[in-house]
């Protein structure tokens, strides 16, 4: 089984190889430690070595977190927190803006069936959730 740490590791990495610098998009970050996270006037509750990975923080009632371990979408005030584990990565919206939209929508099939759908900032911004949440399912996938 891998740890948080070394998933934590892998995600940040896939993402870096991945995102255009600089790093310094409207609401999309990455975390390379959880005291990143801490400022941004968030409570999410981690269990014992759960790491942030990234997140699309657009406001207090719509963004989404996602961890080594789950990923937590807050839209229109309603929140879903889903343990990632055996979700499948099914599509990303208009993460380009050819729509000139600010956000779109990324969506993962969770192991129960369900869906639940995470905010995907436009642009260069895109790929930090996109290989985010496509590199931490690839990683717990190998950890069967």
């Amino acid at each position: 089984m891998k740890t948080d740490k070394s998933i934590h590791n892998i995600c940040i990495a896939s993402i870096k190889r991945s995102t255009i610098k600089p790093y310094n998009f409207k609401w999309t970050k990455f975390y390379e430690t959880n005291s990143d996270f801490s400022d941004k006037g968030f409570q999410i509750e981690l269990d014992e070595n759960e790491l942030f990975i990234c997140s699309t923080l657009i406001d207090k009632d719509n963004f989404s977190i996602l961890t080594t371990r789950k990923l937590l979408t807050q839209h229109d005030g309603q929140l879903y927190s889903e343990n990632i584990q055996g979700a499948i990565d099914k599509l990303y919206g208009d993460f380009k803006g050819y729509k000139n939209d600010d956000f779109t929508f990324g969506l993962v099939q969770l192991q129960n069936g369900n869906e639940l759908k995470y905010f995907i900032e436009t642009g260069k911004a895109s790929m930090i959730m996109i290989n985010g949440v496509r590199t931490l399912i690839r990683a717990t996938q190998m950890n069967k």
